[in-house]
Parts: C-alpha cells; sequence; structure tokens
C-alpha cells in the first residue's frame, strides 16, 4: 500500500481525505498518495500564514537564523532517507539525488548568512535619511518537478530570512520528499511560517490570484510564467519568476577534446536533460567538431539508462509521462526531417518506466525544432560553427536568456566571448555551478527577478526610506 503523506499547515500536518496518486517514473507504480487541496485548505493556509506575519516580520536576524538553520539541520540529518524517496519519485540516479539532498542543506545554512543592512544615503547637519528593506508580507512559493528539493528551499529561505512568511506549492508529481521533510521540520519553525500544501495543477492559480498573498516566486516553463504573471497583475503582486532556457555552450577550436567531452556530456545529461540551465545547443567549432562529437558520443554509449535506485545508472528515466511524449515527439520530428543521429533516437514504448535512450544529433539546422525548442530531456544536438561573430550571433537568437558556458584553453578569450552573450549567467570552462552568495536569474522571456545571493533576499522586500530634518527639531 502506498504511504499517505500530510500536509503542514500551521505548525500541524493535516490531509483532507481527498488523494492524488505520486508514481515512480522508473516503473509507474503508485509510490505515495498526497492530500488534494482546494480554495477551503489553501484558505487555511494563507490565513495561518498571515496571522505569522505579524509576528514574525519583527523578528531578529538571529531568531530567523536559528529557524532556517534548523530546516537545514532537519534535511542534512535525515539526509539518507530523503535521497532515496527523492529518487523513488524523482527518478534521478541515487548519486545526483544525494547531491540535491545536501546541496538543499548547504544552500539553506548558507543563505541564513545573508543580511540585509541599512544603507544611509544622506547624513548631513541638516538630514539623515536612510533605506531600510521590509518583507512584502506573505509569499506563495510554486515548485517544479525537476528539482523539488532545492527548488522548495530556496523559496522557503530568503522568505524566512527576509521576515516574510510561505505558502509553497510542491509539484503534484514530485510532493513526497518535500512532505517529510514538512513533518521534519514542523516543530522546528513558528507555526505559520511555513505551509506547505498540494494539489493539483489548478491549485496554482488559485495562489496566484489570492488576495491575501502578497509576492509569487515561481520556477517552470515560461508560457506558465506568463499566466503567473497575468494572475498576479490584477492586485500587483511582487513576482520572481526563473522560467526556461535554451541555453548554448561554445567550444572553441584550442580546447582540450579529452578534457571537455565527459564534462560537456553531463553538462546536457545530468538529471536526465531535465535542468533548466542544462547545455541544449553545443556549438563546436570546424576544426575540432569531428574528433570531439565522437568524443562526446563515445561517453554516452558508456552511460547506462536505468533506474536510478539501481546502482551504475547514469541517466534515470524521464520524471513524467508529460514530459516523455513531448521529447519522444521532438526526436520524432528530427528523424522525419532526416536528420543525422550519432548516437540514440530509438525509443522502446512497450517495457515500463519513462525511460528515453541518450540521443546525440550530428549537425542539425539552426531551425530544426531540437535545436530551437527547450528539449528537457536527454536529447543534445551538437552544432559546427566557423566564426566567433557568427556563433555569437547563433547563440543569442534566441528568445530565452537563462544560461550559457564557453569551453577554450585562454579564459580570457573566453570572458570576451561570455559578455557578449544575452544571458543571466555565463560559465567559462565549467557547468552548473550556483552559488548561494551570487543572483542567478534570466535574461528575456527566460524570467523576471533573481534568485540567491543579497539580490535574490532582496526580491522579497520592499525598499522603506525614512528621512529625517535634523534642523527643524523645537528648542
Amino acid at each position: 500500500m502506498a504511504t499517505e503523506y500530510k500536509n503542514l499547515i500551521n505548525g500541524k500536518m493535516i490531509d483532507t481525505g481527498e488523494w492524488l496518486d505520486v508514481v515512480n517514473p522508473a516503473n509507474e507504480q503508485v509510490i505515495g498518495k498526497v492530500p488534494a487541496c482546494g480554495k477551503d485548505q489553501l484558505d487555511d493556509a494563507v490565513a495561518a500564514a498571515r496571522a505569522a506575519f505579524k509576528t514574525w516580520k519583527n523578528t531578529s536576524f538571529e531568531e530567523r537564523q536559528a529557524a532556517c538553520m534548523a530546516i537545514s539541520g532537519a534535511i542534512k540529518e535525515n539526509a539518507d532517507e530523503l535521497f532515496r524517496l527523492l529518487t523513488s519519485e524523482q527518478g534521478k540516479p541515487h548519486e545526483q539525488a544525494k547531491g540535491e539532498i545536501y546541496g538543499a542543506a548547504g544552500m539553506s545554512a548558507a543563505q541564513a548568512t545573508l543580511k540585509l543592512e541599512d544603507v544611509i544615503s544622506e547624513d548631513t547637519d541638516e538630514r539623515l535619511s536612510r533605506t531600510r528593506r521590509v518583507p512584502v508580507g506573505v509569499v506563495g512559493g510554486i515548485v517544479p518537478w525537476n528539482f523539488p528539493v532545492m527548488m522548495a528551499v530556496q523559496k522557503i529561505i530568503p522568505a524566512l530570512m527576509s521576515g516574510c512568511t510561505i505558502v509553497l506549492k510542491p509539484s503534484p508529481f514530485t510532493p513526497l520528499t518535500t512532505l517529510r521533510i514538512a513533518e521534519l521540520i514542523a516543530d522546528k519553525v513558528p507555526a505559520g511560517t511555513v505551509n506547505i500544501i498540494t494539489g493539483e495543477d489548478l491549485l496554482g492559480p488559485m495562489i496566484t490570484e489570492h488576495p491575501d498573498i502578497d509576492k509569487i516566486t515561481f520556477t517552470g516553463s515560461t508560457a506558465t510564467g506568463k499566466k503567473i504573471m497575468e494572475g498576479a497583475s490584477g492586485d500587483l503582486k511582487r513576482i520572481t519568476l526563473e522560467l526556461g532556457g535554451n541555453d548554448a555552450s561554445i567550444v572553441l577550436p584550442d580546447a582540450n577534446v579529452e578534457k571537455v567531452a565527459e564534462q560537456l556530456f553531463w553538462s546536457s545529461f545530468s538529471n536526465a536533460g531535465q535542468i533548466c540551465v542544462a547545455a541544449k545547443r553545443i556549438y563546436i567549432h570546424e576544426d575540432i567538431y569531428d574528433e570531439l562529437s565522437e568524443a562526446i558520443a563515445e561517453v554516452a554509449r558508456n552511460v547506462k539508462v536505468g533506474d536510478g535506485s539501481q546502482q551504475g545508472t547514469g541517466v534515470g528515466p524521464i520524471q513524467n509521462k508529460k514530459q516523455f511524449d513531448r521529447v519522444c515527439e521532438l526526436i520524432e520530428d528530427a528523424k522525419d526531417n532526416g536528420y543525422k543521429f550519432l548516437v540514440g533516437g530509438e525509443v522502446d514504448p512497450s517495457g515500463s518506466g519513462y525511460y528515453v535512450p541518450i540521443t546525440i544529433m550530428d549537425n542539425p539546422p539552426e531551425d530544426a525544432r531540437i535545436v530551437a525548442e527547450e528539449q528537457f530531456g536527454p536529447v543534445m544536438p551538437l552544432m559546427k560553427f566557423s566564426t566567433e561573430d557568427e556563433v555569437i550571433e547563433r547563440a543569442n537568437n534566441s528568445e530565452y536568456g537563462l544560461a550559457g558556458a564557453v569551453w577554450t584553453a585562454n579564459p580570457d578569450k573566453g570572458v570576451e566571448i561570455a559578455e557578449k552573450l544575452e544571458t543571466g549567467t555565463v560559465w567559462v570552462n565549467e557547468f552548473l555551478h550556483l552559488s548561494p552568495f551570487t543572483p542567478f536569474g534570466g535574461h528575456k522571456q527566460s524570467g523576471f527577478g533573481a534568485e540567491y545571493g543579497l539580490d535574490g533576499l532582496k526580491e522579497f522586500t520592499y525598499p522603506q526610506v525614512i528621512t529625517v530634518k535634523k534642523d527643524n527639531v523645537p528648542a
């Protein structure tokens, strides 16, 4: 029998009596049930957050930090149980699941050190002018299924550190680990400061439009982000949107083929390619294209696709049926157009589990769907380029601008190209590195606002300016 997981509202674990099934993508078996919440439960959670905000907004930095460190500690102390549960609902291999759980604990602890100091803009005989940051209020957090735990804490922690309270909605595909964490922290954070509720996709718009929620922080697709922006506009909620990407990696002719092949492979295929900042278009200089594309293909041939809970698995299943069907459709489109495959391309629909074989395309055209659209699966198009100006133009020719990378033996040249790319983050000679102290956000249709660092923390606050006229006080 599938385990039943409860929601956290006002410090108590509750259920509705109505349940949603959660499926293991490796075998399509139901592994858990979570409450199906509607308007009533959302109203309860928001009311709890609103009541808690009255006192939480006045807490000291030390009190906020203690609560966040308690969350970090609960995750770390239960990491073994949590990473196994995460693999069973999300599909990623154990090692990658472990990385997410320990990463979430570390991210929580690191972000709990961030402090927004007052800024004095004028201090003269005549006037003192000071800008302080005040919390926006109740936050609605909506989390995706690719990194459910990491994305949850990167909304909860800055909300608490800024003096806000939060109502968080995990994805209905991957709510189990987050609800287990909810149970672990229920008595470690003040009642009502953190509320975690589950429901189908209809719960998202209810959160976005709720009159007592002051800010929305969302990670997910650009299409949904636009709907959230629209829904939040009714009462001018503050919003942070971390949306889709079609990230380009540029490999210059001086790159060490042997060294970068495996790194380029994992920059695309970690988490089965289901990462917003995965390398989704790889441009390789024509001088090394044949050698490097074969080296990447060779790495692919030696990586096992399978159940993430089994030893030796490098790439797990796609997380859900809808995304599985979309990736299969992109592969079929490539076949219909006669594009060349270096590896993969054959999906077996007869077995159980949402498995897509590692698929690498050989120089498809720029207007191919597999290049122009975000794949979000284990499919990598490799493309040839000849000049720097040409590849920069091709890399920037996208409605997205989340991240990108440059690979070269000359870091100065890498930085020169990086500065011409229209993205929020550019890595030179590495990939997927995010710091709790560095802002992360997209340009163009990849998002709105930032997460992480002081910039991310400011997103949960308003600036308030207090000006005192010194020479106008009665004697």
